[in-house]
C-alpha cells in the first residue's frame, strides 16, 4: 500500500456537524448559564477555572473583576454566541459536572456514531477539532445514549491548543501535533464554509456538512464536498467521495 492510500486522519466539528446546534443552544448554553457563579466561586482554585477567569479580566480591560463582572462578560459573549476561550474553558468544566450526574446526555445525529465507528475500525484515526473546550468535548462524547465515544479518538483540538478556526495555521499546528507531514491525509467534516476554507488552505481534504435546518444550512459550502449524512462520505480511496 503506498502513503496515498494509507488511511485519513478524520477530524470533526461538533455543532452542525455531529451534533444538533440548537440542542447545544437550547440545553447546554442556558445550562452553562445557571452555574458560572457557582462554578467561579467554589471552583476558583481550580487550574482551568482560574486560568478562564484570568483570561476574562484581560479581555475586558478589567483586572480586579470579580464574580458578578466576569458572569456579566460572560453572559454577554453567550448571547453573542461569540466563541471567546475563557468562556468555552469554563462551560467545559460546567458541562463535564452535569454530564457525570446525569443531568445531561449529549446529542448525535443517527448517521454520525455508525460511521465514527466504522471509520475507526477501518484504521482512520479520528480527532475532535471545535471551538468548544477539550474537557467540553471529553465531556460530550464520553456521554453520549450509546456510551462513551472516547476510545474512537486519538486527540481532541480546541481554540486554545490549536487556535482559532477560520486560520490554516490552526490546522496546521493540529497537523504537527499529530506529526503528519502530509496535509492531503487529513479531512475535516464541518458546517461552516469559513472553517472549511481554512482546512483547505492547509492543504487538508475538506467535506462540508449541510443538515436542514441548522444555522449555517443556506451559506452552503462554496464549492467544498458536500453531503447531508456521515453515512454518504466515502474514506475508501485517496481523496474522500460522496456517494
Amino acid at each position: 500500500m503506498s502513503d496515498r492510500h494509507l488511511p485519513h486522519h478524520v477530524v470533526v466539528d461538533i455543532e452542525g456537524t455531529t451534533s444538533a446546534t440548537g440542542f447545544i443552544t437550547e440545553q447546554l448554553y442556558p445550562y452553562s448559564r445557571k452555574h458560572f457563579a457557582r462554578v467561579l466561586d467554589t471552583r476558583g482554585d481550580d487550574p482551568d477555572v482560574a486560568r478562564a477567569a484570568a483570561a476574562v479580566r484581560e479581555l475586558i480591560g478589567e483586572p480586579d473583576a470579580g464574580t458578578e463582572r466576569i458572569v456579566e462578560a460572560l453572559n454577554t459573549w453567550l448571547d453573542r454566541d461569540e466563541k471567546a476561550t475563557p468562556l468555552k474553558t469554563l462551560q467545559g468544566v460546567i458541562w463535564a459536572e452535569g454530564f457525570e450526574s446525569g443531568e445531561l446526555t449529549s446529542h448525535f445525529y443517527p448517521d454520525v456514531i455508525p460511521v465514527l465507528r466504522a471509520w475507526h475500525a477501518a484504521g482512520h484515526t479520528l480527532y475532535v477539532y471545535s471551538s468548544g473546550s477539550v474537557s467540553a468535548q471529553l465531556a460530550w462524547f464520553g456521554h453520549s445514549a450509546e456510551g462513551s465515544l472516547l476510545p474512537l479518538f486519538s486527540g481532541h483540538f480546541d481554540t486554545e491548543n490549536a487556535g482559532p478556526k477560520k486560520v490554516a495555521p490552526s490546522y496546521q499546528a493540529i497537523a504537527a501535533a499529530v506529526g503528519e507531514p502530509e496535509a492531503g491525509r487529513f479531512v475535516f467534516l464541518s458546517d461552516l464554509v469559513d472553517e472549511l476554507d481554512a482546512a483547505r488552505e492547509a492543504g487538508w481534504r475538506t467535506v462540508g456538512v449541510r443538515r436542514p435546518g441548522e444555522p449555517y444550512y443556506d451559506r452552503g459550502v462554496d464549492g467544498h464536498l458536500e453531503t447531508d449524512s456521515f453515512a454518504r462520505v466515502d474514506l475508501s480511496g485517496e481523496q474522500p467521495a460522496v456517494r
